[in-house]
């Protein structure tokens, strides 16, 4: 017998409502190239699950205008509110982990560039002579004021992840950030470098199972690869790239706000936040959890472990920790309304909502009439460009709602 916390409106979609492309632009943007999907600070940090910015700017070119403020209760890594800004409109988003608001707080931050490039730059030099250092078999000083020594961790995970020069480079970049003003950004840096420099194929730097030390297949590169024996090239690599992408955001940013809300959905008082200034927003854009599909927070569980970050994986909602059992599918929907409820007081009547989402199980028609939203449209987007390594057939819906 079903659960009555579940509550479902209609057992099927209406199928004349669904859309296929939005003013005939396929919502699959298949020819859409990668550098365009990860154009400037979107790709400062991979994010598993993050929907590609085109999709958002449509939707916001579409639906809202210049001056509107929107709020996303699902920030994950900062997309909406960079498309947002782009276009003038101001916004908001909220987010229970920690590090996804470093990463969209590093994203959205307005540097005073000639100094950034020099932090990056400087620190960047150091780890290169700690790093020759390390090659040379710590023989010798290479300047007189670089006396380097080697470190260690008690973290257990660092230990099994990395080889020793890689997490030596870690560790070595990581006790230099404090001496820095961008100290956010380095640590994005590093981060990014950490997720690459671990023990794992080059396949699966997603979710990989266990740390890989000896030569293997590789099905990406479709010869045999070695794994990762350094973090140098990537602290390397990634502090340039950090540069170039946001000076390339500087040139494109607006004027219009982005609000970073560190807290959870459910719960979170806007009258509360520094800065809310008591308006109500014109409408959401958000891309829930999928139920039973990631952990987010063990996603990046070498930046928890590096950072000493609070963790509160267990306030996600429908993890992949819970799976997809029907009661994980319950507290989920019970969540997910819980969620748009308490965003219910800071809109605006008849605001616009738009949730994408694949809802497969049908959840969200139960969602809407539990909080007050009716049906406008359903757009459908079939997922082709996947960073998972299987040929499964995805789509995505984009629920647009209006509040009553």
């Amino acid at each position: 017998m079903q659960n009555t916390a579940v509550v479902s409106q209609v057992k099927k979609k209406p199928m004349n409502a669904i859309k296929e492309s939005l003013n005939g632009i396929n919502l699959s943007f298949i020819n859409i190239r990668e550098y365009e999907r990860t154009k400037h600070v979107h790709r400062l940090h991979p994010y598993l699950g993050k929907f590609i910015p085109q999709l958002v700017e449509i939707f916001l070119k579409n639906y809202f205008k210049k001056g509107d403020s929107i709020l996303d209760p699902f920030m994950g890594s900062g997309t909406t509110l960079i498309e947002a800004n782009l276009l003038g409109v101001h916004s908001a988003g909220v987010e229970v982990s920690h590090f996804n608001c470093l990463i969209t707080e590093v994203k959205t931050k307005k540097y005073e560039t000639q100094l950034l490039e020099k932090e990056i730059q400087e620190i960047l030099f150091k780890t290169e002579k700690f790093s020759k250092w390390l090659l040379q078999g710590q023989k010798g000083i290479i300047h007189l004021k670089d006396t380097f020594k080697k470190y260690k961790t008690s973290s257990e995970y660092f230990n099994t992840w990395f080889s020793d020069r890689a997490l030596q480079e870690i560790l070595f970049y990581g006790r230099q950030i404090k001496n820095y003003q961008n100290q956010d950004i380095l640590k994005i840096i590093l981060s990014r470098a950490t997720r690459s420099a671990r023990l794992v194929t080059h396949y699966d730097l997603a979710r990989p199972q266990k740390p890989i030390r000896e030569k293997y297949y590789c099905i990406k590169h479709r010869r045999t690869c070695c794994p990762v024996n350094e973090a140098m090239k990537f602290i390397s690599r990634y502090s340039w790239d950090t540069i170039r992408r946001i000076k390339e955001f500087n040139k494109l940013r607006t004027n219009a706000t982005m609000k970073v809300i560190q807290g959870d959905s459910r719960e979170v008082d806007f009258s509360k936040v520094e800065g809310y200034k008591g308006g109500k927003f014109d409408g959401i854009f958000t891309s829930p959890p999928y139920v039973g599909l990631i952990d987010y927070h063990d996603q990046h569980k070498y930046a928890y472990e590096l950072f000493g970050l609070g963790n509160n994986a267990h306030k996600e909602i429908g993890p992949a920790s819970k799976g997809r059992s029907r009661e994980a599918k319950e507290q989920y929907q019970k969540d997910i309304i819980a969620v748009f409820k308490n965003m219910n007081k800071f809109l605006k009547p008849k605001a616009k909502i738009f949730v994408v989402v694949n809802d497969r199980d049908n959840l969200y028609p139960g969602v809407a009439a539990a909080c007050g939203y009716k049906i406008e449209k359903i757009y459908h987007r079939p997922v082709l460009m996947r960073t998972e390594r299987d040929n499964a057939k995805f789509s995505e819906s984009i629920y647009y709602f209006i509040k009553k």
